[in-house]
């Protein structure tokens, strides 16, 4: 079993918010903010992880994934806050 997470990314005036699925936290952040892969996170400077979670199997954080896709941008900005309430990027605490 290998340990799979999703994360939400935000801009730095935290306007915009994306949703991603990844088996390497650390690595997959590191090349959103080198601006590697995504290009919709390279459009909108989405950078900052402001939120994780994680799980024991890659299909358990891909249901999750779709289901965080589904949800309103407010749940979504609201499940963030509850666990990062200043929307600190948690890069640097990996």
């Amino acid at each position: 079993m290998q340990k799979s997470y999703i994360y939400l990314l935000s801009n730095s005036t935290r306007t915009m918010i994306y949703i991603g699925v990844t088996s390497d936290l650390k690595k997959r952040i590191t090349e959103h903010k080198s601006e590697i892969g995504s290009s919709f996170t390279r459009k909108y400077h989405l950078k900052f992880l402001i939120y994780f979670e994680e799980f024991s199997e890659i299909h358990q954080a891909i249901a999750r994934e779709k289901q965080l896709k589904n949800w309103h941008k407010d749940w979504k900005w609201n499940l963030a806050k509850s666990k990062n309430p200043s929307l600190k990027d948690l890069y640097e605490d990996l």
